[in-house]
């Protein structure tokens, strides 16, 4: 796996998978790599987003990739930890959502590698690896939210140190709503248009 450096950069097109629309186009670019790995965003539609911070690399503190972000009590792991096909582990921890510190909710992670495959995106080829993450039964900060299920499929290229492809979407249940009629977060598909 690529080693972060400080200017090391990713460009990504954000496409809702629904209608194709294009919802933004995001720089991520690595500002520090010590004490922790701070990842800087910035949407072109969007602004300034929340910062993505590693500890130590591969390990998310801070994951702002849904919204609201998240600050986990205890790092987790961004991509297998051994990237070979088959490799799989459940996480448990809980976490904060930095705007309300005072409160935390439980998370759960299950990682899935599931096999290399050769991906053709805006950037060029990779040899990336398909993990397959889910977030099943997950505490929301959002109090009329009783049930809450999120998952991704990501190709993850060691070249680069980062996905060149993340797919994920969330659905989620209120009080009286059944699983079949649930509510849908975002259904967002990243691709890398450029790096560094």
């Amino acid at each position: 796996m690529r080693t972060p450096q400080v200017g090391q950069q990713w460009v990504y097109q954000v496409r809702n998978v629904f209608n194709q629309e294009v919802v933004d186009v995001v720089t991520e670019t690595v500002v520090a790599i010590t004490p922790q790995i701070r990842i800087e965003r910035v949407g072109q539609k969007s602004g300034l987003l929340p910062d993505e911070i590693q500890e130590p690399w591969g390990f998310v503190v801070q994951n702002p990739q849904w919204n609201p972000p998240q600050r986990f009590e205890k790092a987790l792991p961004l991509w297998p930890e051994k990237l070979i096909p088959d490799w799989s582990d459940f996480y448990r921890t809980r976490y904060q959502v930095p705007a309300y510190p005072n409160a935390s909710y439980y998370w759960g992670l299950s990682s899935k590698a599931l096999g290399w495959e050769r991906i053709l995106v805006p950037a060029g080829q990779f040899n990336a690896l398909k993990y397959h993450n889910e977030n099943p039964y997950f505490e929301s900060n959002d109090v009329f939210r009783v049930g809450n299920y999120r998952e991704e499929d990501v190709w993850l290229a060691p070249e680069i140190g980062r996905w060149v492809v993340r797919r994920s979407l969330g659905r989620y249940i209120t009080l009286g709503v059944s699983w079949s009629n649930a509510y849908w977060d975002d259904y967002l598909e990243w691709q890398l248009l450029s790096w560094k």
